[in-house]
């Protein structure tokens, strides 16, 4: 089976890797559409704490048009999701591997294959270079 997601840890900060993700994603070609807090949203619903943790909604239009293309039922895995979480004195960043949405539409597998290593490439970078920053 496909890996589900792409992961670094950095010894930065919550709110600089939260930054430093944006800025990667966007010199990768991506856009952030959507963004929620976890941290926020658990306190406000369930009144319980947890380490800092978001998702942000990933998106590069020339890509999500293709898959689209390809098959429409992709909609439901767009954007691709980035999480950045707080792990300690660590700073977890994992973002959902666009290769496993060949596993999950058998039937464009072959359409979808260029544009998940596309997509796949571009977040690996992305988040090579929060590793490395």
């Amino acid at each position: 089976m496909t890996q589900l997601t792409m992961k670094v840890t950095t010894a930065k900060g919550y709110d600089e890797t939260v930054e430093l993700v944006r800025a990667s994603l966007g010199d990768a070609g991506f856009g952030v559409l959507t963004e929620i807090d976890i941290k926020a949203t658990l306190k406000t619903k369930l009144d319980v704490d947890v380490e800092p943790q978001v998702i942000l909604g990933a998106c590069r239009p020339q890509l999500a048009h293709a898959a689209l293309q390809a098959d429409p039922s992709i909609a439901a895995l767009l954007p691709c999701n980035v999480v950045v979480r707080a792990d300690g004195d660590r700073t977890v960043v994992e973002a959902f591997d666009p290769q496993a949405m060949t596993a999950m539409a058998p039937d464009a597998a072959v359409e979808l294959r260029d544009i998940a290593a596309d997509a796949r490439a571009r977040l690996q970078g992305a988040l090579e270079t929060v590793e490395n920053a």
